[in-house]
């Protein structure tokens, strides 16, 4: 570990929104080689294992050979950055949207010039104003850039390059709710298929991606897929940026190879637990998976093994909760979050978040009954996949996670694995 030197947090390439600062540090060099060769780009990401980044980890080199599969109408098609980042515990986008835009950007106009596209958006939680600040300014320094002028020889038009702040809703993340949201409209999630690669914003085919996931993008054509598969541990590619808070010493933002342990990620580059603390459990990629505990303090924190754990790593995010910590309290703040950020589109969500909330509130005061326990677990049996998004199973998830992993903290008994 001592030799990993990060690439997207690298302090080289923390130049802000200076596009001359960006090409001084190796900046660009991505853009030229897609420019070179723009059929060779998917293939470079296949070979390079780049996954998305948002959450659901789908091989992003799947995604981009979708949509050219797609006719366009009228020859239209958009690229969006998602950067609406609003879950508790998820803080890296930000970081990236404020510290390095450059490098987003770079990554949007070879995803373009792979999927010859000409409307390119970047998509931000307005509450980030400082980052929507930095965001402008970086695509006005790249409008006024020969590099844009070549990327428009290639497509044939000037792409249009524009920062869109989002409703800073948390249900505007979801991918079809932001094709919504830029439509014009209020960001009710649709269901799916259609993709919205298939059909997207004005019934174009549209790529939607992470800030995380288009920041890696350059590096891996400027340096070749070899490299970037190197940077991750056992069969895991790449870095990822691990956002750590709660009961640690040194909670932060850490970019470390993809596949480094949660033992490692807390106990050594965390600082390990706060002082006279021991460790108790985490929450991984943000409040919506299954809590993990002691005994997977051994996991590689990559897509796949945690999803051997039965969870998954979401966005990356860990929060980190010690003994003596209440499990009931903290699902209750979070699924207080979920019924509050519900688009109540769906009634199955909007109502099933207020029960859960209500039922969980009851328990966390110490009024929770036998009547209660068996409302609750029949709300997760009965609430999942009813929604047009994944908000109500996520929060179903992480209560089902709950009562089995902590069933003392309901007042009950562990029930045996189905």
């Amino acid at each position: 570990m001592a030799d990993f030197e990060p690439v997207l947090l690298h302090p080289s390439r923390q130049v802000g929104a200076d596009l001359d600062a960006w090409l001084a540090a190796g900046g660009g060099q991505g853009l030229q080689a897609a420019l070179a060769q723009p059929d060779a780009v998917i293939g470079t990401l296949q070979a390079a294992g780049l996954r998305g980044m948002g959450g659901a980890g789908f091989p992003t080199w799947r995604k981009w050979a979708g949509m050219t599969e797609v006719e366009a109408p009228d020859g239209v098609r958009h690229i969006v950055c998602n950067g609406n980042e609003d879950e508790p515990g998820t803080f890296k986008d930000r970081h990236l949207l404020l510290h390095t835009p450059h490098q987003i950007i770079e990554g949007m106009l070879i995803a373009a010039v792979a999927l010859r596209a000409s409307h390119v958006t970047l998509y931000a939680n307005p509450h980030q104003a400082e980052a929507l600040v930095a965001l402008r300014l970086a695509v006005a320094q790249w409008r006024a850039s020969p590099l844009l002028g070549r990327v428009a020889d290639c497509l044939g038009r000037m792409p249009e390059l524009n920062v869109t702040p989002s409703s800073g809703r948390y249900i505007g993340g979801e991918d079809t709710a932001v094709i919504s949201w830029l439509e014009g409209g209020f960001p009710f999630p649709r269901r799916k298929p259609p993709f919205p690669t298939q059909q997207g914003v004005g019934g174009a085919p549209t790529l939607v991606n992470n800030v995380e996931t288009f920041a890696n993008v350059p590096h891996i054509l400027s340096r070749g897929a070899e490299w970037y598969r190197s940077l991750g541990q056992g069969e895991a590619a790449g870095t990822k940026l691990y956002s750590l808070s709660g009961d640690v010493l040194n909670p932060g933002l850490y970019e470390l190879p993809m596949g480094t342990s949660l033992q490692d990620l807390v106990f050594v580059h965390g600082g390990g637990m706060l002082q006279g603390r021991a460790f108790k459990a985490v929450f991984t990629g943000g409040p919506s998976n299954t809590l993990l505990t002691a005994a997977d303090l051994d996991v590689a924190l990559d897509f796949d093994s945690v999803r051997a754990r039965k969870s998954r790593l979401g966005t990356g995010a860990m929060i980190v909760i010690s003994e003596g910590t209440s499990v009931v309290r903290k699902v209750s703040e979070y699924i207080d979050f979920f019924a509050a950020g519900s688009c109540g589109q769906c009634p199955s969500c909007k109502c099933g978040t207020f029960q859960l909330s209500r039922l969980l509130h009851r328990f966390d005061s110490g009024h929770g009954s036998a009547d209660d326990l068996r409302a609750l677990r029949n709300l997760c049996g009965i609430l999942p996949s009813s929604g047009r998004c994944g908000l109500i199973d996520g929060a179903v998830t992480v209560v089902e996670s709950s009562l089995h992993t902590f069933p003392e903290e309901y007042g009950a008994v562990r029930q045996p694995p189905a």
